[in-house]
């Protein structure tokens, strides 16, 4: 358990004295992608102190939110279950903060985690279901993701998706955030040289920008 005590006796307070302390709801979002050595939470966190992932690994497993198992001859960390319930607060805290962030710095840092669970936090079931099945391969800085949409189903996986596979593949740096929160509409994205199109139908990014939305109104088709 963490040192910190709010001297309050509420949910919200023991929440906030099991996940609240800097860089824990980070470890679990990346742990809501999928499992992870130690070794790949340092990599998707590179700020953080080692001495301190190793102190918020050990307060979360000693709060029951995550635990060390055996994976392919190694030691991963993984949710457990009551960890795993922490992702609707998770994606709902990346879709309020999409829509509050401001302009990013020169040095911040995208991973593969962090745009994966920004994509499923903005996902839009309804928008979603009105379209045919859709692959995107979504490409910002060195992370390659390939998001597959079917009416409300959504896969999302690592990797580029390739000109043969991908209905759409596009490229985007950290401007994806203005087409995602509406700021900026896909066909001025693709204008301005916010998005680049790699291959595939560019009238999709409008389909895109419909089916991932932070924006309080539906991006047109």
């Amino acid at each position: 358990m963490t040192a910190r005590n709010y001297g309050q006796n509420s949910g919200l307070v023991s929440a906030l004295e099991l996940v609240g302390e800097r860089w824990a709801l980070l470890i679990v979002r990346d742990l809501l992608v999928g499992p992870r050595r130690y070794t790949d939470l340092k990599a998707g966190l590179p700020r953080i102190p080692t001495n301190i992932l190793s102190t918020r690994l050990k307060e979360l497993q000693e709060g029951g939110v995550i635990r060390r198992a055996p994976l392919h001859h190694s030691v991963v960390y993984d949710l457990t279950d009551a960890g795993r319930e922490l992702e609707q607060v998770v994606l709902a805290l990346s879709r309020w903060g999409l829509s509050a962030a401001g302009e990013p710095a020169d040095d911040d840092v995208i991973t593969a985690e962090s745009l994966t669970l920004d994509l499923r936090s903005v996902f839009q079931t309804d928008a979603a279901t009105g379209y045919e099945p859709t692959a995107y391969g979504v490409r910002v800085g060195d992370v390659h993701l390939t998001a597959r949409v079917d009416g409300s189903a959504l896969d999302i996986s690592p990797g580029a998706s390739g000109a043969t596979d991908a209905d759409l593949d596009f490229a985007a740096g950290h401007g994806i955030r203005s087409v995602i929160t509406g700021e900026v509409t896909a066909d001025a994205a693709i204008e301005r040289g916010i998005v680049r199109i790699l291959s595939g139908n560019a009238a999709l990014m409008n389909r895109f920008a419909a089916t991932f939305t932070a924006a309080r109104q539906t991006v047109p088709f």
